[in-house]
């Protein structure tokens, strides 16, 4: 018995060995064309056929193209280098050929959708029905089909849509006459966008189908499941961009029935759910259920019916999704949802929360939106004003909304770091806003939130599906506005920080969409300009606006010795914009009004400043520097204040720009009126580009800058014009007469006390004074060449506490008369001249 069974094995081997190259393959090419024809329902063609008898009878077919259904386009369904197709074997015993199985490794599939709305497999699934063969009017059975690292194409009629299936594995093979099994796993794709390709998940599928007239009549059961799918990539491949949503999702879909008619379950779930800018403390996750028939022909959803747990509660929404542009039918059912899950919902597309804010309470309810409501037709307007009023009233209650219900949030309290005594709301009710015609449905709520002033602050909301509309008013302390501030996102509250006082008033809005617009990213090497994504609109901002007014407040800064006392002010808040206009203020002896306005942009490479005006009626430069750098009277802090002024050690000024105007400002012993400066503050001092005032009867331009370090040291670079004669003789005591002065000049001086000041100063002056004349004074002898003069001119030294007039010149009839005088500083000046002899000189 072994040798037999030896005997047939070699008799076999020898077979498989020896009986190939003795069979004519190329006269088996045309039935093995015409049987795979029949058996997929498709005109086939091929380059070679190749026996292979291990290890299992079969042929090898090479550059297989199976044809398309003309209905569907011209591109072939099915195109693969290389293909296995097994025979069977006890069939050839009768001498017939056909194919068990088919084996295609990186084929390329397409699977197109035609303008009627029918698919290629329709065609497909109905050819490969049993049909008679090509001999003797026999069956030809669909051979089991296998696909490994294969690409499935998705089409439109003739054009190739972006999608597609990679590395597809697929299985398909006739269970029983009329009935077909498929399973297919692959990673889906898009070609105009550029994808993170282990982001994009992995779907599985298992189906069975039965035979029926069409495709959308054939009995179906599909299971789905897309698992490992990032959210931000999952974004790109569906609509083309990236919304800025980041987390993991898993879905699973089951589906019973026909596509006319098709009994849906479905589950989402999503962990880690954030916006892409940044992680919240608490990421969002969700796991939802639906069931609802689906009708394909009909592109609706009925009988829907999603379920979620949330938190302690659960949330359900039931309804009807009419055909795509038509408005759907809904209700939302909320049974005791947690506050704190839509805090943290609103944490995910806004950064700026509190992270440590919790949240209690619930929220119930139950809403419905019903877009085709009817509308009573209103009776004719009424003549009277009255009755007219009150039938318009009458009439808009008798018009139904589209939206009805409410949802009621009980026992809110928010506790977190930042407040000293929880934010408690005991109840408040969302409910529809009224009906606009032309305008979405919202929803809109006011709650009363306690702020530490008179009455409660009312906040108003108005929430939309797209956006937003919050509003503010009321009185609340400083103190409570700012840890609201904090709490809620508002990133900047220097403006806040420093202030202490009275309450305020508050009047403030904001609005903006829930989320920003998403930014379509496009591969550089997209295929074509027909599938290449338009560029996205600019995005719509948050919108921040309102008014904060204060009275009594006081503003204590690091860079300055003392608070500065508000007796009146209005803050202005424009998006990021802040505006103080107008303020009322005093700081020591100085009292003024000003505006101060913080840019919400800046495109200037190094910056825009905040931009300043201040206004004061009468302005004693003692005083100001007084109150700026420090009193300098005995027994005061001098040397402490001198010591937070080093620059190494104390807080720097911020930079700052504007115009400060002045009715008068005294500097002893001179006044200058209606002065103007344009000044930008330095974080160690001033500069001053330009500084224009009313002089002793003429006009004064100068500019210069102010440092500070162990003294501050003022520079003044300036010239005067037209000054009268005998306001500037007044200063020092004598009678001028004559035409107007003219001159320039140079002075540094430093110090806090005006001895500092007088002994430290030093500089240059150049003046000129035509056809004048100087009379003597009680205790000051003239040179004779001043008494009447037809020119005055020279050039001065200060140092030293003196004004030193050692190269002046006297033009007198022709005459030039060298003259020296002294100008000792003081409070009035001296003026000396030395005594000289009138020379010849030519005329000129």
């Amino acid at each position: 018995m072994k040798l037999w069974l030896a005997l047939a094995v070699v008799l076999i081997l020898l077979a498989l060995l020896l009986v190939p190259p003795f069979v004519s393959i190329s006269s088996y090419k045309s039935r093995i064309t015409q049987l795979m024809s029949v058996s997929l329902g498709r005109p086939v063609h091929l380059s070679s056929v190749e026996l292979r008898m291990l290890p299992r009878p079969g042929f090898v077919l090479t550059d297989l193209v199976v044809e398309e259904d003309p209905a569907y386009g011209s591109e072939p369904v099915l195109y693969a280098n290389t293909v296995t197709a097994s025979i069977r074997f006890f069939p050839l015993w009768r001498g017939r050929l056909e194919i068990s199985r088919v084996s295609v490794d990186e084929a390329s599939f397409n699977l197109v959708r035609a303008s009627a709305g029918r698919w290629n497999l329709d065609s497909f699934l109905r050819n490969t029905a049993s049909r008679p063969g090509a001999t003797g009017g026999r069956s030809v059975p669909l051979p089991y089909i296998v696909a490994t690292n294969a690409r499935i194409n998705i089409k439109d009629g003739a054009e190739k849509l972006p999608f597609s299936l990679l590395g597809a594995d697929l299985t398909f093979w006739q269970e029983t006459s009329g009935e077909w099994r498929l399973r297919l796993r692959g990673q889906p794709a898009r070609t105009d966008v550029s994808l993170d390709l282990p982001d994009t998940g992995v779907v599985r599928l298992e189906a069975s189908l039965r035979n029926g007239p069409t495709l959308s009549q054939m009995p179906v059961h599909l299971d789905l499941d897309w698992r490992e799918a990032q959210l931000g990539q999952l974004s790109r491949l569906v609509i083309g961009s990236d919304p800025g949503w980041r987390g993991d999702l898993t879905g699973e879909l089951h589906l019973n029935g026909t596509a006319q008619s098709a009994d849906v379950r479905t589950r989402l779930r999503a962990s880690g759910v954030h916006r892409a800018e940044f992680t919240p403390a608490s990421p969002m996750d969700f796991d939802a259920t639906c069931a609802f028939v689906y009708h394909y022909s009909k592109q609706t959803v009925q009988n829907l019916a999603c379920d979620s747990p949330v938190g302690d509660g659960r949330a359900r929404l039931t309804g009807d999704l009419p055909r795509s542009g038509s408005a759907p039918h809904l209700t939302l059912e909320l049974d005791r949802i947690p506050v704190q899950v839509g805090l943290d919902a609103l944490r995910t597309v806004r950064s700026g929360l509190d992270p440590a804010l919790e949240a209690r309470g619930s929220v119930s309810g139950k809403m419905s939106y019903d877009p085709d409501f009817e509308r009573s037709n209103p009776p004719p307007p009424d003549l009277h004003p009255i009755r007219a009023k009150a039938q318009s009233a009458k009439a808009r209650a008798l018009i139904p909304e589209p939206l009805t219900g409410s949802f009621t949030m009980d026992g809110m309290e928010l506790n977190g770091k930042g407040l000293t005594k929880p934010i408690q709301v005991v109840k408040a009710v969302l409910a529809p806003a009224p009906y606009q015609p032309g305008l979405p449905a919202t929803l809109e709520a006011t709650i009363p939130i306690p702020a530490g002033g008179s009455a409660p602050l009312a906040v108003t909301a108005h929430l939309g599906l797209s956006g937003y509309v919050v509003g503010v008013r009321g009185i609340a302390s400083i103190a409570r506005l700012k840890e609201l501030a904090a709490v809620s996102g508002i990133s900047d509250v220097s403006s806040l920080n420093e202030l202490t006082g009275e309450p305020v008033t508050l009047d403030l809005s904001a609005n903006g969409p829930w989320l920003q617009s998403a930014t379509v990213i496009v591969s550089p090497s997209a295929p074509s300009a027909s599938s290449t994504a338009s560029a996205p609109p600019p995005p719509t901002p948050d919108r921040f606006s309102g008014t904060i007014s204060f009275n009594k407040a006081s503003w204590k800064s690091t860079f300055l010795a003392n608070p500065v006392e508000i007796s009146s002010a209005t803050l202005h808040l424009e998006n990021d914009g802040v505006r103080w206009d107008p303020v009322a203020f005093s700081y020591g002896l100085v009292k003024g009004s000003g505006t101060l306005e913080i840019p919400a942009t800046c495109e200037v490479p190094q910056g825009c400043p905040p931009q300043f005006t201040v206004q004061f009626e009468s302005l004693d430069a003692s005083a100001l520097q007084a109150a700026m750098l420090g009193a300098h009277e005995p027994g005061t802090l001098l040397s402490t204040l001198i010591q937070r002024l080093r620059p190494a050690s104390a807080p720097m000024w911020p930079t700052l720009e504007g115009t400060v105007h002045l009715d008068s400002f005294i500097l002893e012993p001179v006044t200058l009126h209606h002065v103007s400066a344009e000044v930008r503050i330095l974080p160690t001092g001033a500069e001053i580009s330009s500084l224009d005032g009313d002089l002793l009867g003429g006009q004064l331009h100068a500019s210069g800058s102010i440092a500070v370090g162990d003294k501050p040291t003022y520079k003044l670079d300036g010239e005067f014009d037209k000054l009268e004669a005998s306001a500037v003789g007044k200063l020092f005591s004598m009678r001028w007469l004559g035409s107007d002065l003219n001159g320039n000049g140079h002075l540094e001086l430093s110090g806090f006390t005006d001895k500092d000041l007088t002994d430290s100063a030093k500089g240059t002056l150049h003046f000129e004074w035509k056809h004048g004349a100087i009379s003597s004074g009680s205790e000051t002898a003239v040179s004779a060449a001043l008494a009447r003069f037809d020119r005055w001119t020279g050039d001065a030294t200060i140092a030293n506490g003196t004004m030193d007039l050692a190269q002046t010149e006297v033009v007198r009839a022709g005459k030039k008369v060298p003259t020296k005088a002294t100008v000792t500083f003081g409070n009035p000046p001296h003026l000396a001249f030395a005594a000289t002899k009138i020379a010849k000189g030519s005329k000129r």
